[in-house]
């Protein structure tokens, strides 16, 4: 019997996409818990989702009447369309005095034409959104690869099944009971402990690629396949975007659904934005290719990526760090530290289109996988035009366990960054990945990237507030 029950205060386990979607056929259920929905305020439908910053236009253009009504009332869509209502349209007819609105007064037109100026979807609106609205920052994204975009390995050769029950056991909970027994003390997976004393899984009992397959892993069997299923590729294998699976007949997909996904939402919002992937594994040229010929319109799936123009860098850099210096090569081009960090933030923040860079395992691993040997990610406060953020399955709250190392500049044009504790960055510039949610909902990196945004700007005006 697995014990459910969580303490009060504590963090509320991740709920099971899969499950929800079969007992709410309009497919409004919630977004799932776990650390990711942490600081996002109240919760609400996926399908209410529609607020600005990077949002799901197919998904909006599906929903039903009811939530059209509801976006058109509170104007928040992704990009308001263009084409005017025939209200709206019979208030811009009116008052054209050649169309026969001549017969109304100055002040009628002029309450009539800011009506139609504050509609969403009027041409003045949209102008006037444009106005009113702060400017975007670029965005730029350090995306790991396996286990957050990947579910699979090259490294320790884990093909998708085997990657699926490693994560597992990385977000089960439980102890060891007087008897020396494991005990489960939450039935569903999450990202932060359900309670003190909780260890996950593979703290306990170490890598477990078989983890649902054994006697202990059995309640979370159900899970795995249902995120297996998900995980198969649909139609004929393609060499790329496919991989082969223990069975010849199926194949699963390389690259999750959700990340060409979120390339698509941001490019039709309009963003400024580029992709650094960062990883310790192998796996780098394998998705570089991969997603340079989705880009080519050559996904099944993913055909519009055609449009989008982003330069894909082939050659993967390299990122070493020791005691004095962090070192990055990428073709001619070698910078450090040693001079101080503002060179490195620089190169970042000046990146255009999708390029990779192998981390430094070795040096994570002698720093006993610490915050402090981890990848290095930069970040300025006091840059209004760039927001970095970093996605990653191994960040974690403690910094004794952790994969990135985040470092701040403390003051306007210091040249160097002094290190900050995960917490103050946790879904500000560090997003946990849940892989359970990427391979379920297709939106996910879309709502990481616009939690964060929010959170970003509560943090500075935080900030300034305490200045």
């Amino acid at each position: 019997m697995i014990a459910s029950e969580t303490l009060p205060g504590s963090h509320q386990p991740m709920n099971d996409p899969i499950a929800l979607r079969e007992t709410d056929p309009c497919g409004c259920w919630p977004v799932a818990g776990g650390a990711s929905s942490r600081n996002s305020g109240p919760m609400m439908p996926l399908c209410a989702e529609t607020s600005p910053g990077v949002t799901e236009l197919e998904l909006i253009s599906k929903q039903s009447s009811l939530r059209k009504r509801k976006n058109s009332h509170s104007g928040t869509g992704c990009l308001a369309s263009s084409t005017s209502s025939p209200a709206e349209q019979g208030k811009i007819d009116r008052a054209n005095p050649e169309d026969g609105g001549g017969n109304q007064s100055p002040a009628q037109i002029n309450e009539d034409d800011e009506t139609a100026c504050r509609q969403p979807g009027t041409a003045a609106g949209l102008l006037l959104e444009a106005t009113l609205r702060p400017k975007k920052r670029k965005l730029v994204l350090h995306i790991d690869l396996n286990n957050t975009i990947l579910v699979s390995d090259a490294v320790t050769n884990q093909d998708p099944r085997a990657a699926l029950n490693y994560y597992l056991s990385t977000v089960t909970w439980g102890k060891v009971n007087p008897a020396g027994k494991w005990q489960w003390l939450s039935e569903s997976p999450s990202l932060l402990p359900p309670c003190p004393g909780a260890v996950n899984f593979y703290s306990q009992f170490g890598r477990d690629t078989a983890f649902t397959a054994k006697p202990l892993g059995q309640p979370f069997r159900d899970l795995h396949a249902r995120h297996l299923r998900l995980l198969e590729w649909q139609g004929q294998p393609h060499p790329t975007f496919s991989i082969p699976s223990e069975q010849p007949a199926k194949r699963y997909h390389l690259v999750l659904p959700a990340f060409f996904h979120l390339l698509q939402s941001l490019h039709r919002e309009g963003r400024h934005f580029a992709i650094v992937f960062r990883t310790f594994g192998t796996d780098l040229p394998r998705v570089l290719q991969a997603v340079r010929c989705a880009l080519e319109g050559q996904h099944p799936q993913f055909p519009a990526l055609r449009d989008i123009l982003l330069p894909v860098d082939l050659s993967p850099g390299k990122i070493r760090c020791s005691k004095r210096k962090v070192t990055l090569t990428q073709g001619a081009e070698r910078l450090s530290t040693e001079a101080g960090d503002r060179a490195m933030y620089t190169f970042f923040s000046s990146k255009e289109g999708l390029c990779g860079f192998q981390d430094h395992f070795d040096w994570w691993a002698s720093n006993q996988y610490s915050s402090r040997g981890g990848k290095p990610l930069w970040v300025d406060p006091h840059d209004a035009n760039i927001h970095h953020i970093c996605i990653d399955d191994n960040i974690r709250l403690n910094d004794s366990d952790t994969i990135v190392h985040p470092r701040m500049f403390p003051r306007l044009g210091d040249t160097r960054a002094q290190t900050i504790p995960t917490s103050e960055m946790y879904d500000i510039c560090l997003v946990q990945t849940d892989l359970l949610e990427a391979i379920a909902d297709v939106n996910y990196f879309c709502r990481c990237i616009r939690r964060c945004e929010e959170n970003y700007e509560r943090y500075l005006a935080g900030a300034e507030g305490r200045v």
